[in-house]
């Protein structure tokens, strides 16, 4: 089971690649307790935060650029902290503090985004979708993080195996169109050979 967690942890930090730095990518690596996680992924949600607000007290050449990408950032990491929810609960690992404690930090971070949206900077029209749906995520995941943890995880479960059926019966599609594919081409093969016969070369068939 610790091996399993261990192979899991591992690849949601090569997913983290394209929205943390290196040095968090690090520090994900090295916590593999979920509460831990959870709360940590929530120190880099405030600080991409903090970013945002630091860069609109001030005139900057490609600010607006650099706010998208920090929201998109942002966006990206409250995902992460719900797949890393997610997974936990499908495994029945007891995530009750990572998951109050995000609560307790999307509360605020919702707040403070909302009050940048509302100031409505002069160039927000360059990073208001980015903007909308780190609000919008938030809001999802500040939800999520109020609903019972076994039914979400019982949620979690169903919803996998939901896929899981889904995706077996696109496969077996599939695999019966390629089968129809494979017999129909052989068929034609089979058209187009020559039957057997016991006559010698050259001899022709008797007249009818």
């Amino acid at each position: 089971m610790k091996a399993l967690l261990i192979v899991t942890a591992l690849a949601l930090a090569a997913q983290d690649k394209d929205f943390l730095t290196g040095d968090e990518v690090d520090q994900v690596r090295l916590v593999q307790e979920r509460n831990e996680r959870l709360q940590l992924y929530m120190h880099f949600a405030k600080q991409r935060v903090d970013q945002v607000e630091s860069l609109l007290k001030r005139e900057k050449a490609g600010r607006s650029l650099m706010i998208h990408d920090l929201l998109e950032q942002y966006t990206k990491i409250i995902e992460a902290a719900d797949v890393v929810t997610d997974d936990a609960l499908k495994r029945k690992v007891d995530v009750a503090l990572g998951v109050k404690a995000l609560a307790e930090a999307e509360k605020g971070l919702l707040a403070r985004l909302e009050k940048v949206r509302d100031a409505s900077p002069k160039d927000i029209a360059r990073y208001e979708l980015a903007l909308e749906t780190a609000i919008e995520t938030t809001k999802d995941s500040f939800e999520l993080a109020q609903e019972d943890l076994a039914g979400r995880g019982q949620q979690v479960i169903d919803r996998d195996a939901r896929e899981k059926k889904e995706r077996d019966a696109l496969l077996s599609t599939k695999e019966q169109s390629e089968k129809k594919v494979a017999e129909k081409k052989e068929a034609e093969a089979q058209s187009k050979r020559k039957a057997p016969t016991l006559r010698k070369k050259g001899e022709v068939a008797p007249p009818k």
